[in-house]
């Protein structure tokens, strides 16, 4: 499955780059297995608020906040927290060892939610939030992010047999999208600008609110496309759903952490680089991506989009909104 925003589907230089992802961004403000030193488990005990670096340095411990759901970015599968960001944030959690010359530095992993995924890096409970979280404005006023390692789209699931294209049949319809995320925003957003009516149901995770479209509770789900792909494709019968309309919003996926701490932003910032100029990044995404994921071996084959290719090429943790 390829998935493209539409005009973007070339290449584009630095300059043009630029004006595409604002003008993106701007038009929809308008409208695995543990590695060495991982400890498993899904939570640890909370540890006091304050700056993470002096927390990693006294306990040898990175603390990676995790999502249950978030199939592939971010999940658990065999009682183990795995996905695209999660190894992600492991190749960060390693590079912070190395500054703080941590001779072995372990992981641990605690379960969080959209909803309280902020609030645990705020009382110092997570050192990285590791999920499928967009880096928005409101949101950098909480916490930090560093450069976009995925890009997506709000877009609906609804089952495949119900005459529905785009948003404008679901007028009068009851959709469902995860409490705490922007997509229920942008989903009221794009209802009044279409003049449809809709009431929108919030779940309290991505697998209550698809579970919602299977089960006939609502006509559809509103989340990122590539969560919706991974939870059609997770299905018993995938080809029971679809995912319709066009793109809501665009979602730059990024790593979230403390705010207020430019030591360990500059860690942050320069692992991610590495890992891009480097294209460990790229095989990352091919893992999960364009190969069999656990648990049940499914493949998404899906190439990474061509916003995403072009954004690597320029990386920057800067967003227009």
């Amino acid at each position: 499955m390829r998935h493209f925003v539409p005009g973007l589907r070339q290449p584009l230089r630095p300059a043009a780059l630029c004006a595409a992802l604002a003008m993106a961004w701007a038009g929809c403000a308008a409208q695995a297995q543990p590695a060495a030193g991982v400890v498993a488990g899904g939570s640890t005990a909370p540890q006091a608020p304050g700056r993470a670096l002096d927390r990693i340095r006294t306990t040898g411990t990175v603390v990676i906040g995790h999502r249950e759901s978030s199939v592939p970015m971010s999940y658990v599968a065999h009682g183990t927290p795995m996905g695209y960001s999660v190894d992600v944030c492991l190749q960060v959690a390693q590079a912070l060892g190395r500054h703080l010359k941590l001779p072995a530095p372990r992981v641990a992993y605690r379960l969080v939610t959209s909803g309280n995924r902020f609030d645990a890096i705020e009382k110092g409970e997570v050192d990285l939030e590791c999920g499928s979280t967009t880096n928005t404005a409101a949101r950098r006023e909480r916490v930090a992010f560093t450069i976009a390692h995925f890009i997506a789209s709000s877009r609906i699931v609804v089952q495949s047999g119900k005459p529905y294209s785009r948003i404008e049949d679901l007028d009068g319809k009851t959709l469902a999208s995860t409490v705490g995320t922007t997509n229920i925003d942008s989903l009221a957003r794009e209802a009044a600008a279409k003049s449809v009516r809709v009431k929108i149901e919030p779940a309290k995770d991505h697998a209550e609110g698809f579970g919602w479209v299977v089960d006939g509770k609502v006509e559809g789900f509103a989340m990122d496309d590539v969560l919706l792909f991974g939870l059609r494709a997770s299905h018993s019968r995938p080809e029971d759903l679809k995912v319709i309309g066009k793109p809501m919003t665009i979602e730059p996926y990024a790593i979230a952490f403390e705010r207020g701490n430019p030591e360990l932003k500059a860690v942050v910032d320069a692992e991610l680089r590495r890992l891009i100029q480097a294209r460990e990044l790229h095989r990352l995404y091919d893992k999960w991506f364009t190969a069999p994921i656990p648990p049940h071996g499914l493949n998404l084959h899906m190439r990474m989009p061509h916003l995403l290719v072009d954004s690597l090429k320029y990386p920057s943790d800067f967003v227009p909104q």
